[in-house]
C-alpha cells in the first residue's frame, strides 16, 4: 500500500481543489492533490464550462452604467432560491457569497491570477413569474472556463513553494475517509493507475469531488418528486467522475448531506456530435427566436418557452409534459445570428481568445458550430413544415408530433410578425422586443423573424432533452467550510479535520442556492469556499 502524508489533503482537482491548493501553499502548509482524472484533463467540469461568473458591483458593471449592490443582489437571490426555515446554513452562506464574491473572487482572479472578463455583462436569469436578476452579473471569463483553469493552473504549478509543499497524484480514487480519535486523518483509495491501493494523512483533508451530475443513476434516484418521474432520456452534461461517492464517504462518518434532490439541469439538451461518454450531453443556449414546442409539436403556453428567464421554470414546464422532451423550430437565418452551446468546447474563439474570430462569430454567426451540430443526432433540416416533422417523427420513432399542431404554432407566431411590432401580443415577441433593448442581447437577437419565410431556409428541428449539470445540494458545511455532523438542526457541530468545498458542499453550506440559481453562482462558489476552507485551516480569515 501507498502511503502518502501532508499537512492537508485534497480530494479533487477542479478549481476548487486548485484554488485551495494555492491558498494553503500561500499559508506554509504542505498539500497532498489527489484527482481520479489524468493530468492533462486537470481543472474537472470547470474546464469545459462556458466560464460565466456572478459578480456583484463590479469595474465592468459600473462602467456600463449598471448600479448593482449586495442588498439588490441577495434579495434577488432569495427570490429564487425557495428557501424553507430549516436552511438556516445556505441561508447564511447565500449572504457570505453575495458579499464577498466580488473583492475575494473577482479581484482576487484579476489582481493575483491574470484573469480577464469579457466587457460586456450578460444578462441571465433575469426572472419570469418572480424577480431574477435585477441588473446583469453573468461576467464571462475572457478564455471561458479553461482560460480560468488554466489561469489558476498556472499559479498552483509556478508557486514560489510548490516543489516544497505539492505533491500531485492523478489517477487517484479516493473511498473512504479514516478516522481516528473522532478526527477525519485521511482517506482509503485505489491508484487506477497502478492498480495499487493507497492512504493519505493529514491534519485536515478537504473533499472536493464536485457533485453527483456524473451518475445519471443517482441524479434519478434523488429526483425532486414533486417534477414526478425522471425523463426516459437524461443526457449528462456533468463530468464523468462527478458520481456523488464521496458524498456517499461522508455519509458512513455521519456527515451531513442535504438537498441532493435540488439540482440545477437545463432543458435544452443534445447529444454531442462525437459523444466521448455514454449519453454525452451538450447544453444549448436556446435561440430566442425559436418556437419551443412539446412533444407533439404543441407549442408550449400559455406562456411559451423562452431562454434567458426562468431556467428552472422551463425544466418543470417540460416535466409537466406525458413525455418529458421538446422540440425547437426555427430555420437557418435564425441558426446563424441566435444559436449558441455553453461551454469551452463550442466557443473556440472565445476559449483561444481570438478576438478577430469572436467578433466575426458575432456578426455574421459561428458557421463552423452550427455546422458541427447539425451532424448530432438531434438535429433536423427540411424544406417545408411537412417535410420537417415527418423528419421529427422519424428521428423519434414515432408518429406523436401532429402537423396540424406545428402548422397551428407557427401560422400564428409568423402572422402576429406581419402585423408589425406595436401590434404584437405573443408573449415571446414582447420578450425579444425587451432582450433588444440591452446590448449584449441585441447583437445575439432577431429582429422579429419568422419561421417560414423564402430567405431564411431551411427550416431546423432540435430535439432537446433535459440535461444533467450540478448538483445544488451537497455536503453540509458552516461558514467556514468545515463539515457538519448528522445531528439535531440546533447542535450541529463539524467534524474535526474535515472540509468540503465547491460543488461537493452545495456550492457551500450544503446548498446555497436554495431550488433555484441565478447562474455564474457556480465557479464562483467553487473559489470562495476554497479560499475560505484554506484560510480557516491556516486559522485566519478573508
Amino acid at each position: 500500500m501507498k502511503k502518502y502524508h501532508a499537512d492537508v489533503i485534497i480530494i479533487g482537482g477542479g478549481i476548487a481543489g486548485i484554488t485551495a491548493a494555492i491558498e494553503l501553499m500561500n499559508d506554509g502548509k504542505s498539500v497532498v492533490l489527489l484527482d481520479r482524472d489524468h493530468e492533462k484533463e486537470l481543472g474537472g467540469l470547470a474546464k469545459l464550462s462556458f466560464g460565466g461568473m456572478f459578480f456583484v458591483d463590479t469595474p465592468i458593471q459600473r462602467r456600463t452604467g449598471i448600479k448593482d449592490n449586495a442588498d439588490l443582489a441577495l434579495r434577488d437571490w432569495h427570490s429564487v432560491a425557495g428557501f424553507g426555515e430549516d436552511d438556516v446554513i445556505p441561508k447564511l452562506w447565500a449572504e457570505q457569497y453575495v458579499h464577498m464574491c466580488t473583492d475575494h473572487v473577482y479581484r482576487w482572479l484579476t489582481k493575483e491570477h491574470g484573469t480577464k472578463f469579457f466587457p460586456v455583462v450578460h444578462w441571465v436569469e433575469r426572472g419570469l413569474f418572480k424577480p431574477g436578476n435585477s441588473y446583469p452579473r453573468f461576467h464571462i471569463v475572457w478564455g471561458t472556463g479553461k482560460g480560468l483553469t488554466d489561469d489558476l493552473i498556472r499559479s498552483m504549478n509556478g508557486h514560489v513553494k510548490r516543489e516544497k509543499l505539492l505533491t500531485q497524484y492523478y489517477r487517484h480514487k479516493a473511498e473512504d475517509l479514516i478516522v481516528e480519535n473522532d478526527r477525519v486523518v485521511g482517506v482509503n483509495g485505489i491508484d487506477e493507475e497502478g492498480d495499487q491501493t493507497f492512504q493519505a494523512f493529514g491534519e485536515n483533508v478537504i473533499v472536493a469531488t464536485g457533485g453527483l451530475g456524473g451518475s445519471i443513476e443517482k441524479v434519478r434516484e434523488n429526483w425532486y418528486k414533486p417534477w414526478g418521474q425522471p425523463p426516459k432520456t437524461i443526457l449528462n452534461g456533468s463530468h464523468i467522475y462527478a458520481i456523488g461517492d464521496m458524498h456517499d464517504a461522508v455519509k458512513k462518518i455521519s456527515g451531513n448531506v442535504t438537498h441532493l434532490d435540488w439540482n440545477w439541469h437545463y432543458a435544452a439538451g443534445v447529444r454531442h456530435p462525437r459523444p466521448q461518454w455514454k449519453d454525452h450531453g451538450l447544453s444549448l443556449i436556446p435561440p430566442k427566436s425559436a418556437l419551443w414546442l412539446n412533444y407533439r409539436g404543441e407549442r408550449f403556453g400559455p406562456i411559451p418557452l423562452i431562454t434567458s428567464y426562468d431556467t428552472r421554470w422551463l425544466v418543470e414546464e417540460i416535466c409537466k409534459q406525458d413525455k418529458k422532451y421538446s422540440w425547437q423550430v426555427l430555420n437557418m437565418k435564425i441558426m446563424m445570428k441566435e444559436f449558441a452551446v455553453s461551454g469551452a468546447e463550442s466557443n473556440a474563439s472565445m476559449r483561444d481568445k481570438k478576438l478577430f474570430g469572436f467578433v466575426r462569430d458575432i456578426l455574421f454567426g459561428n458557421k463552423a458550430l452550427v455546422n458541427d451540430m447539425l451532424n448530432s443526432p438531434d438535429f433536423v433540416t427540411a424544406h417545408s413544415l411537412e417535410e420537417l416533422v415527418d423528419k421529427m417523427n422519424a428521428l423519434e420513432g414515432t408518429d406523436d408530433v401532429q402537423i396540424d399542431a406545428v402548422k397551428d404554432a407557427v401560422g400564428e407566431y409568423d402572422g402576429q410578425i406581419d402585423r408589425g411590432q406595436k401590434f404584437h401580443t405573443d408573449e415571446q415577441l414582447r420578450r425579444i422586443a425587451h432582450a433588444r433593448q440591452y446590448r449584449g442581447d441585441k447583437v445575439r437577437t432577431c429582429k422579429f423573424q419568422k419561421i417560414v419565410a423564402p430567405d431564411a431556409m431551411p427550416l431546423v428541428a432540435i430535439r432537446e432533452s433535459i440535461l444533467s449539470r450540478k448538483t445544488l445540494g451537497g455536503i453540509q458545511t458552516d461558514l467556514e467550510s468545515r463539515v457538519m455532523a448528522t445531528t439535531t438542526i440546533g447542535s450541529q457541530q463539524p467534524i474535526p479535520g474535515l472540509y468540503a468545498i465547491g460543488e461537493a458542499a452545495g456550492f457551500g453550506g450544503g446548498g446555497m442556492h436554495g431550488k433555484g440559481a441565478l447562474e455564474g453562482t457556480f465557479l464562483g462558489g467553487c473559489v470562495l469556499t476554497a479560499r475560505v476552507a484554506a484560510k480557516s485551516i491556516s486559522g485566519k480569515k478573508l
